[in-house]
């Protein structure tokens, strides 16, 4: 066997788990290609981006064997993790199929060969990897489309007059906190939208709630005692498993957090009938007093004078702009919300060296998120403080699209990193007459 394949066979025990891990995520058939004779847009764009992956990918090959396996891991796994998203852009992209991936990979392949391969040995090993990506690829998996059960949500929102204030007020001076509630989602979004679906609850339920809640933000609390991205109150969050671990408050856990509201609010909407405005009120005003006014007043809906003006006025804006921001997200590209060419995928990498949230914030820069990574950042990693330095080997979550990012600038000799750490470390040389601590970015 070639010695460079050896070396990175031995980095990676199934460098070739790339194309499997992809295919699985798709629903192709290979008997049923569904090429077209022109290609569109959006097809040349995709393709684009698999050539791309595939750079990293053979990128990540080069650093494990050149002597840095930490970043060339690091590499791998975002590359890995990204390829799954495009696959499953493919199988919603007209014309696309397992051709599509084969061609990107080979050209990304054929364009960087791997250090210290000759390049008499690159056709080989190219055939090598695509021939064994193919002997692993898995029988087809459901769409992502396939017909779900449970709570239609579309049916439940009445477009009556208080929703479309809400909607109003989501889509002009509250906009700034939907589409940061929005971008806040989408990098949890895998994580988090499994727990309601294996639910049965709508994930657009989901955002709504942590959007008309805490805009997304995991670290919230309120001056109720309220906390985490669902905001649950101590009383409620400990009956559902929320407690302390360890020093940490686990209402800030979002996944912890998710689980917990999916049993809540499924237990709210058995309790009120399928009702979801009177279960979204109990989630707000305490299920008691909502229980107490059902049973008062039996047979009125949650809009019926009678029942709304029995509630707090902070439930009865609470009910409707939830609803709102349900309906919204369900039309989010009508919307506007949508932004063309963002990639949500998240990876964990190993720190190459000691870093804090903080300094990698300021070390990636904004790219594609006017408000920078801080929020991400923090709210994929929910344990770890945004100031504290992270030590040399420890796992970090961070949005796939900015690993490659993490690897050449933020690592090393970068003078983006020596920027970051200096600015960390500033204090008043003099007198120290200036006692300015680092702010944790809480909400």
């Amino acid at each position: 066997m070639n010695p460079t394949l050896q070396a990175i066979i031995k980095a990676r025990a199934t460098p070739w788990v790339l194309l499997a891990m992809t295919l699985t995520a798709t629903a192709f058939a290979l008997v049923s290609s569904r090429r077209r004779a022109f290609a569109s847009p959006q097809l040349l764009e995709l393709s684009v981006k698999i050539h791309d992956r595939g750079r990293d990918y053979v990128r990540g090959l080069e650093l494990i064997v050149s002597g840095d396996p930490v970043m060339g891991n690091n590499l791998l796994a975002s590359a890995t993790d990204r390829m799954t998203v495009l696959a499953e852009e493919c199988v919603r992209t007209d014309g696309c199929d397992i051709d599509i991936f084969i061609r990107a990979l080979r050209a990304a392949i054929d364009e960087r060969h791997l250090a210290a391969a000759s390049p008499s040995s690159v056709p080989a090993l190219r055939e090598q990897f695509v021939d064994q990506a193919l002997t692993t690829v898995p029988a087809p998996t459901a769409s992502a489309n396939s017909p779900r059960r449970g709570l239609q949500l579309e049916d439940a929102i009445p477009l009556n007059g208080p929703v479309k204030r809400a909607l109003n007020d989501w889509l002009t001076w509250n906009r700034p906190q939907l589409a940061d509630a929005y971008g806040n989602y989408l990098f949890l979004r895998e994580q988090i939208a499994p727990i309601y679906e294996k639910a049965n609850l709508p994930e657009a339920l989901l955002f709504a709630v942590m959007a008309q809640e805490t805009g997304a933000k995991v670290h919230s609390y309120s001056s109720a005692g309220a906390a985490g991205p669902l905001q649950f109150m101590p009383t409620t969050a400990r009956r559902y498993g929320l407690g302390s671990v360890d020093g940490f408050d686990m209402r800030l856990d979002p996944v912890a957090a998710t689980k917990a509201s999916a049993r809540y609010l499924t237990a709210l909407l058995r309790r009120f009938g399928n009702d979801l405005p009177k279960a979204l009120a109990a989630y707000n005003a305490g299920e008691s007093k909502l229980a107490t006014l059902h049973k008062q007043i039996s047979g009125v809906s949650f809009w019926d004078a009678k029942l709304s003006e029995a509630i707090p006025m902070e439930t009865r804006s609470y009910v409707p702009g939830v609803l709102a921001a349900a309906w919204i997200f369900l039309h989010a590209q009508d919307n506007g919300l949508v932004s063309s060419g963002l990639e949500v995928g998240t990876t964990t990498i190993a720190l190459r060296e000691s870093a804090s949230i903080g300094e990698l914030t300021i070390c990636l820069g904004p790219g594609q998120n006017r408000n920078g990574w801080f929020r991400t950042l923090r709210n994929l990693n929910p344990r770890l403080s945004g100031n504290q330095r992270i030590d040399a080997g420890e796992k970090l979550r961070i949005p796939s699209m900015l690993v490659r990012r993490y690897v050449e600038h933020c690592a090393g000799d970068s003078p983006l990193l020596a920027r970051a750490r200096q600015l960390h470390d500033a204090t008043d040389e003099k007198e120290e007459r200036f006692d300015y601590a680092l702010q944790e970015g809480g909400t």
